[in-house]
């Protein structure tokens, strides 16, 4: 069976495709709380804006036209989701196509994604913005292996259309086209793509896409890229500047190994002998490739030394996404019969997708004997239920996007904001009409005490609380004495 399935690329789109329905139907299944991720776009999909925050606002365009047209619900996040990982493996698999030149190899580079834990785990785990990042990645990569090959002025503009939506989906990726254009200028043969008038039509689409939300980003410069910059600095940074990129250096081979490490050692227990024999293999898509990773991974690099002191496995995605496709390469070119080692290695697939959705759910359903809690264990159903049991919120303001998210996928009548977000200037409290609910989050799951900086940020925006209160609920799927706590305040609407 699994010789068929890999036999084409339609037959391994079709067995992801599956795997994907099977993700919805377990998502579904597991409670309606939402994780970090899912809140904040469950909290966005309200508005409509050319930005939001740290991160580029392509998913949550994507997400705001979802609920638009549907409503908000677990399904109407989880599906999204779901269909952008299918079409990032799909993306990912005409991408080696172009490359290996074989269907099988191109339908085994696909597969194999769900080896890279970034992609198989983590992005169903929790990401959203990278979800979009990945999906762009696979059509960047897809058009410009056309591109090279078999240019048309239809991939040309698929390359200006993919790194348009890249640099919307995380910030990132901005590095991919600018390496993949010093790899593809420094190839003799190549390099005339380059100069061809059909790469102004690529600019000029890509600039297109980004425009609108550039526009913002030049007024919002230091809201866009302070949380990032905070995540890129280690909590116990090194007191000399030596040292601290020393230790950013450090982060960034240690990211990149735990980046590779599972699908290189996959491979080479499956290809065996023929895998360590070809990696002196070469030709002109390996070195070119080569070239990109080289490129992208200095750039990052010089990130480093600019001032970041710890780098992220998921930064990476963009820049070490084609290692499948690389390493399959490597073996195509040593001219080895790989038949065997594929029969080795598919197995890994079915087998990675029963670990990857086992441990998904038994993180939830078996967190009283893990010890530890996940989020979507918190008991949001009824803490909604009870805390509007007697009285109905006209506004809902939140401390942070999951308690807004959740709250609004509870109540989604109710308009919910944070004290500052959508407009400081003139918060929506200012124009309710009716009790207010006030929501915060305490220092821990027992202690809902108002934090200072969510306190400071009610009073600067005009709100004073006559009388704070405390809920603690059971976990889900928890022990009776385990309990979540959030706290609460009741005032009415207007300025005070």
């Amino acid at each position: 069976m699994l010789a068929r399935i890999s036999s084409s690329l339609t037959a391994a789109s079709l067995f992801l495709a599956f795997y994907f329905v099977v993700n919805i139907v377990f998502r579904i299944a597991l409670p309606d709380t939402l994780g970090l991720d899912e809140s904040e776009q469950a909290f966005f999909s309200q508005y409509l804006f050319l930005g939001y925050g740290p991160q580029p606002p392509f998913y949550n365009w994507l997400q705001y036209a979802v609920v638009s047209v549907a409503g908000l619900s677990i399904w109407t996040l989880a599906i999204p989701k779901n269909i952008l990982l299918f079409l990032c493996y799909v993306l990912y698999g005409l991408a080696a196509r172009e490359a290996l030149k074989d269907k099988v190899l191109a339908s085994v580079a696909m597969l194999s994604l769900i080896t890279l834990p970034q992609v198989g785990f983590l992005a169903q785990r929790e990401l959203t913005h990278t979800v979009a990042l990945l999906v762009a990645t696979g059509l960047f990569l897809y058009s410009l292996f056309r591109t090279l090959q078999r240019p048309t002025l239809a991939s040309y503009l698929l390359v200006g259309i993919a790194a348009g939506i890249g640099v919307i989906s995380k910030y990132n990726f901005a590095i991919l086209p600018a390496a993949a254009l010093l790899a593809v200028l420094a190839d003799k043969e190549w390099r005339r793509r380059l100069f061809d008038w059909r790469m102004l039509a690529a600019i000029a689409v890509g600039l297109l896409i980004v425009l609108p939300h550039a526009f913002w980003l030049l007024d919002n410069i230091d809201s866009a890229s302070s949380a990032t910059l905070q995540r890129m600095t280690a909590r116990h940074e090194a007191s000399s500047t030596i040292l601290r990129i020393g230790q950013g250096l450090v982060s960034l081979v240690v990211a990149v190994i735990g980046f590779s490490a599972l699908p290189t050692v996959l491979f080479a227990a499956a290809f065996r002998r023929d895998f360590f024999r070809a990696l002196t293999a070469t030709s002109p898509m390996i070195r070119l490739i080569e070239r990109m990773m080289a490129a992208s991974l200095l750039a990052v690099a010089l990130v480093v030394v600019g001032g970041a002191s710890h780098i992220h496995e998921r930064w990476l995605d963009p820049f070490l996404l084609i290692l499948p496709v690389y390493l399959l390469l490597k073996m195509q070119a040593a001219g080895f019969d790989l038949s065997a080692g594929i029969r080795r290695f598919l197995p890994v697939v079915p087998v990675a997708m029963v670990i990857i959705i086992t441990v998904l759910t038994l993180r939830i359903v078996g967190a009283q004997h893990v010890g530890s809690y996940p989020i979507l264990n918190a008991p949001m159903v009824r803490f909604a239920s009870e805390l509007t049991a007697a009285r109905q919120p006209v506004l809902i303001i939140a401390s942070s996007k999951y308690l807004a998210g959740n709250f609004r996928l509870q109540l989604p009548d109710v308009p919910t904001v944070l004290p500052d977000f959508p407009d400081p200037a003139l918060p929506d409290y200012a124009n309710a009409k009716g009790p207010v609910l006030v929501l915060w989050r305490g220092r821990s799951e027992t202690d809902a005490t108002i934090p200072a900086d969510f306190a400071a940020r009610l009073q600067a925006a005009g709100i004073e609380l006559p009388q704070t209160n405390t809920l603690a609920l059971p976990y889900l799927f928890g022990h009776p004495n385990h309990k979540f706590a959030i706290g609460y305040a009741w005032i009415e609407g207007g300025a005070t």
